[in-house]
């Protein structure tokens, strides 16, 4: 059995609360370190440093969930109070509870985990941090119409220790590496932007600084700058129907909006209804219910090496597993908790719960929502295209409720014409009803154009917690999707 560290006042609390009246009690303890840093052309604009430190103990007590949390580590009477506390907020919940709280099992794992990487980033100097990212928006802004030339990293190292009256001791380390650029182009009033390899603080991985050392930001400026400075002279992305294109940034958002948040069974059975939750589907849709074409492949992973969801164990203590949800365009799985995998039926969960740091209830959250790979490339896709668009790289997101009537934007489009790429636009979206919109998907890229993109952003519940998701996909092609002028 590994020698697992576990602080003894985590004990202290576990055992508090089961003397006051708990059938089951987890404690997690989370530190996190974490960097951010922003340059913009010749200027340091952010250098951004922070700790975290703290514990949550979670009960449940007359079929009602409790929790409690303190900044407070290593202190037993402290420890006491937090667990009574949550113990005593588990008691008031049941006197409003409809449907007691029933678990499924998990083993009681004992493990220590550390995400594999090759280079601490952290040990990188801040010099060295810093001239990576001016060597990219200087450049960026000394081109011709660039009036922002930007440049960002972002470092997360996050140590979770968890127990339960289970039997579960686990320790897990998880470091997340990522940098990118943006350079933006004004005149007349009007104002466009080109990122490289990805909108928002560019593209975050699980591993060290390789991480960002693999992106080769430095050979991608030239050609970031030149395209935000044609996009002013470009005209307006027409309106109408068209064959669509999508690359497999903008694809990443669309899994991640049209196919992640509704499969998370808590919006499902009406559980999480804030931040945009609930959902399209049902149960009884599972086996049942055409989610999109043959084409459609969707996995959750939380075991695929490199993913921002890529964990060992969720906060539940409950081992990651890889899941079908879409096969051969037919929903077949959910995302699951212990206590909404029990609601299902299912004989355990499939280890989705996480919490944004120590302070947070955990919550279903994504581990890496997969768009398996088809057959040939990115310009295969186009040359069977007579007449359409190619878009890349998402700009804007906006979906309703139930996640099924969607528009998005991206940051540039191309023509598409007898199977050639033409003039480029400005300012294109595409709109869309989510189950239509996947059974239009005729074409996905193999496995050469696959990409295992991060999401840093992602957010759920209320109060609103963050989340760090990863999506793997390919270039995608859908069949007369609606297209049209961005705001």
């Amino acid at each position: 059995m590994p020698d697992v560290d576990i602080r003894e006042y985590l004990f202290t609390a576990l055992e508090a609360a089961s003397d006051s009246g708990a059938t089951y009690v987890d404690v997690r303890e989370v530190s996190t370190e974490s960097q951010a840093l922003a340059t913009r052309g010749s200027a340091i604009e952010a250098v951004d440093h922070s700790e975290s430190v703290g514990y949550g103990v979670r009960v449940v007590v007359g079929g009602a969930w409790g929790y409690a949390a303190s900044a407070r580590t290593g202190d037993d009477r402290t420890a006491v109070d937090v667990a009574r506390r949550a113990v005593a907020v588990a008691r008031a919940s049941a006197t409003a509870l409809n449907q007691p709280v029933e678990l499924v099992p998990e083993p009681g794992h004992v493990d220590e985990w550390s995400t594999p990487i090759e280079r601490d980033p952290f040990d990188v100097s801040l010099e060295d941090k810093l001239q990576l990212l001016l060597a990219l928006s200087e450049p960026l802004e000394s081109s011709p119409d660039i009036r922002a030339g930007k440049a960002t990293m972002d470092l997360i190292r996050s140590r979770t220790t968890f127990a339960s009256t289970e039997g579960a001791r686990i320790v897990q380390t998880i470091l997340h590496s990522g940098a990118g650029m943006e350079a933006t182009a004004i005149a007349d009033g009007d104002a466009q932007s080109r990122s490289f390899p990805g909108s928002f603080r560019g593209h975050l991985a699980a591993g060290g600084f390789e991480v960002i050392e693999a992106m080769r930001l430095g050979d991608n400026v030239e050609r970031v700058a030149a395209e935000a400075a044609a996009l002013l002279t470009a005209p307006e992305c027409p309106s109408g129907r068209f064959d669509l294109v999508l690359d497999g940034h903008q694809v990443m958002l669309q899994v991640h909006e049209s196919v992640g948040h509704p499969t998370e069974l808590d919006r499902v059975l009406g559980m999480e209804a804030a931040y945009a939750g609930t959902s399209w589907v049902s149960v009884p849709d599972l086996g049942n219910v055409r989610y999109g074409s043959e084409h459609v492949n969707i996995t959750a992973d939380g075991t695929i090496p490199g993913g921002l969801g890529t964990i060992r164990y969720d906060d539940e203590g409950v081992e990651v597993q890889r899941l079908d949800l879409i096969r051969d365009g037919i929903l077949v799985g959910m995302q699951s908790s212990r206590e909404t995998a029990a609601a299902l039926g299912a004989d355990r969960s499939n280890g989705t719960m996480r919490a944004d740091g120590w302070e947070n209830f955990p919550l279903i959250r994504m581990t890496n929502i997969n768009l398996l790979p088809g057959e040939g490339s990115l310009e295969d896709l186009i040359a069977d295209v007579d007449d359409g668009m190619y878009m890349a790289t998402n700009k804007s997101w906006s979906i309703d409720d139930k996640r099924k009537n969607f528009q998005f934007g991206c940051e540039i489009a191309w023509q598409i014409k007898n199977g050639k790429l033409g003039r480029i636009y400005k300012n294109p979206r595409y709109t869309g009803i989510t189950q239509d919109f996947w059974n239009s998907c005729d074409g996905v890229a193999g496995e050469r154009e696959w990409y295992l993109w991060g999401t840093p952003n992602c957010g759920k519940g209320q109060p609103g917690q963050v989340m760090r998701v990863g999506h793997g996909t390919s270039p995608a092609r859908f069949r007369g999707a609606s297209v049209g002028i961005g705001e």
